[in-house]
């Protein structure tokens, strides 16, 4: 009888562990199917960054550089970091919106590119506290320029898209730019 009940005792206490095993599984899918909402938005967002490289105060100053940068008619392999302003309109005394705060090299030996990680930090409005994060290549010398959307903060959590940008001004002895961007945001 002994041993006829082990096995028996063996097998409910399995049936037990696997059913209690299997509960917690559903729970913990149900809880996580509630913390993630069904709904997506999409945000459009235009403003303007303003890149100071020149003066007494730039938003973007060269932090590294190749040994042969000075030598590359593209600048290749300088790396900045900037913090410039972000602002409603071109004119730089508009709207102060937010801050683009990360680094930009040059990334291009035939043509004069830009691989950037920057992140859009928002002072402002509905967005205050919130970022856009985006890295990828830009061409500068192309008029539109698509890049990815990679991620964000606070409203923006788990963000995607992209973003459009056009050289609004540049001025070519000084290397100052006013750069606009369309963004499309998915969170």
């Amino acid at each position: 009888m002994a041993n006829t009940s082990l096995p028996l005792v063996l097998t409910v206490f399995i049936s037990l562990v696997v059913s209690f095993t299997e509960a917690k599984w559903a729970e913990s899918a149900a809880a996580k199917k509630e913390a993630t909402p069904s709904e997506t938005t999409v945000t459009n967002l235009q403003f303007y960054f303003h890149d100071t490289i020149s003066g007494k105060n730039p938003s973007a100053v060269r932090v590294a550089q190749a040994s042969d940068t000075e030598k590359s008619p593209t600048l290749f392999g300088a790396l900045l970091m900037a913090d410039d302003p972000l602002t409603e309109t071109p004119d730089p005394n508009s709207k102060l919106l937010g801050r683009a705060q990360g680094m930009y090299g040059s990334s291009g030996q035939q043509e004069f590119g830009l691989i950037m990680a920057m992140s859009f930090a928002f002072t402002e409005g509905t967005y205050n506290g919130s970022s856009i994060s985006i890295f990828g290549k830009n061409p500068i010398t192309n008029p539109i320029r698509e890049l990815p959307v990679v991620g964000g903060t606070g409203i923006f959590r788990s963000a995607r898209g992209y973003a459009i940008a056009h050289t609004h001004w540049f001025n070519n002895d000084s290397g100052d730019a006013i750069v606009g961007y369309n963004l499309t945001v998915v969170h």
